[in-house]
């Protein structure tokens, strides 16, 4: 098993930043690829970005693709999301999530965290 644990989230105006973070505990050198989700009010569950867990290949969805960026820090089992030049539309509860595999059927889920961005 593998627990995920978000932090980061708050209230930002418009254009601001917040850096997102996520830390990985029990099995995590099963750990192949891990991700970032949102789901805004009334609207499903979007992927965001995600990373390998060597930190060789990075993808983002178009929305965020130039604002966002997603690192991994090994040594603490830990990856980050940096959300730049925030929009209204972002605000969401960010989820991280992980996986064992290469197909991105994303197994384990941390309990979200709110991002809330102000006009």
């Amino acid at each position: 098993q593998v627990q995920l644990v978000e932090s980061g989230g708050g209230v930002v105006q418009t254009g601001g930043s917040l850096r997102l973070s996520c830390a990985a505990s029990g099995r995590t050198f099963n750990i192949y690829d891990m991700a970032w989700f949102r789901r805004a009010p009334g609207k499903e569950r979007e992927f965001v970005a995600a990373i390998t867990w060597t930190g060789t290949t990075e993808d983002y969805t178009e929305s965020v693709n130039g604002r966002f960026t997603i690192s991994r820090d090994s040594a603490k089992n830990t990856v980050y999301l940096q959300m730049n030049s925030l929009k209204p539309d972002d605000t969401a509860v960010y989820y991280c999530a992980a996986t064992s595999d290469t197909l991105r059927s994303y197994s384990y889920w941390g309990q979200g965290t709110q991002v809330t961005v102000s006009s």
